[in-house]
């Protein structure tokens, strides 16, 4: 009898395999071999359709003479760019149900996990092996799409018909999408682990993204520092550009504040009459301005990358003294 190990794969009549990948290394390639077409054929039609995208923007903003010239309309675009950030948005949560959730729990429900505990490599090395591959999917993945979407949408900011806080902007440009594709892939991974099942731990990942989707819209607003800005009521804000307003008041002289509907009257003498009972005079905005955004990408990333590295530390301590 014959034992195969999982150290020095052979290629041909008994030749160790030469290339860049060997070993440990080229098997979890070449195991999930599938996969990783599968996530570059979503990388090369998402960059492609980024690409075209941006071209035609370009072209119907030069046929406009933007930017001597300022657009009198509203620019607008078509269903492909609606499709695109949706297929963006949704691109995290497709790399953990389809990469993480059964990175693990694949090999331990067809029981080829238990092969490892057989060979001459140790199972940790085993599992660091699983997780460089399917980590580097959803990192580079990421790292692409976010570095050309980010490239489309800069130079056209103060035009584009998302502001810099919509999810479609601020979730798919700078660190944030590679993170978010680290965590969710990192999220999938530990569920997988903990079920032991593929296609629950699919299902459950699925729904554990649409609750972190959830969550993340309620910290986004959070990762900046707000300003107030105050101005007379019946008066003009100041341009301040790249504003994004949280929430806004009516105030009095004394700096008390009062919901914006209130003095909302059917008459214009019922309304001045309860501003100067209530001693209304000024328009309070809650604001984050466009300085803000880096930090803020900077910081919504470093979390999601401190879960993944909490996430990851589990899943190696829990398959380290656990069976496979």
């Amino acid at each position: 009898m014959t034992t195969t190990t999982l150290t020095g794969p052979t290629t041909g009549a008994g030749t160790v395999r030469r290339g860049p990948l060997r070993g440990l290394t080229w098997l979890m390639v070449r195991q999930h071999r599938a996969t990783l077409y599968s996530v570059l054929a979503l990388v090369v039609l998402g960059s492609a359709a980024i690409l075209h995208l941006r071209g035609e923007m370009t072209d119907t903003l030069n046929a406009a003479g933007w930017p001597e010239k300022e657009l009198t309309t509203p620019l607008r675009t078509g269903q492909l760019s609606t499709y695109l950030l949706l297929a963006l948005g949704a691109f995290p949560v497709l790399l953990g149900v389809f990469v993480g959730a059964p990175l693990i729990s694949a090999d331990r429900e067809q029981g080829t996990a238990q092969l490892v505990t057989t060979q001459s490599v140790p199972r940790r090395r085993w599992l660091i092996a699983k997780l460089t591959v399917g980590y580097g999917i959803a990192l580079v993945a990421g790292l692409v799409l976010s570095a050309l979407y980010t490239s489309w949408w800069k130079p056209y900011r103060t035009v584009f018909p998302s502001a810099w806080l919509d999810a479609t902007v601020f979730d798919n440009t700078g660190p944030v999408l590679p993170a978010f594709c680290l965590f969710l892939t990192a999220a999938g991974v530990t569920i997988g682990v903990l079920l032991r099942r593929v296609m629950l731990s699919m299902a459950v990942t699925l729904g554990f993204s649409a609750f972190t989707n959830v969550v993340w819209d309620q910290i986004r607003n959070g990762l900046g520092t707000s300003h107030r800005l105050t101005y007379p009521l019946n008066g003009e804000p100041p341009n301040i550009p790249g504003r994004q307003d949280l929430d806004s008041w009516v105030g009095a002289a004394d700096g008390t504040l009062y919901g914006w509907g209130t003095c909302v009257e059917a008459t214009d003498a019922a309304q001045n009459a309860c501003l100067k009972q209530h001693g209304i005079v000024n328009n309070v905005v809650e604001y984050l301005d466009y300085d803000q955004m880096p930090s803020m990408q900077w910081t919504g990333a470093g979390i999601l990358l401190a879960a993944t590295v909490v996430l990851t530390v589990f899943v190696v301590w829990r398959v380290s003294r656990r069976p496979l």
